[in-house]
């Protein structure tokens, strides 16, 4: 089942493979912040920002997930090699 980011029940992203593709595109964005677990735990979780959540969902008709992925790949990509 493909993934995708929602706020209040709507669907903010296109759909991707896994939740962890999603996971790195809402990172990538800024939407992801480290919050501490508490005692015991070595490093802080991450946790979508504001009402953001990461949920399965079908894809809209047309849609690729595995292509939405390797778009999203390609223009990090491109990004990181601008930035360079």
């Amino acid at each position: 089942m493909p993934y995708a980011l929602f706020c209040n029940e709507a669907k903010l992203s296109k759909t991707y493979p896994t939740e962890a593709d999603v996971w790195k595109l809402a990172r990538m964005s800024g939407l992801v912040i480290d919050v501490e677990t508490g005692r015991g735990r070595p490093a802080p979780r991450p946790l979508l920002d504001n009402d953001y959540e990461i949920k399965p969902c079908w894809p809209d008709p047309h849609e690729d997930p595995a292509k939405n992925q390797a778009d999203a790949e390609h223009q990090a990509q491109r990004e990181l090699q601008f930035i360079s």
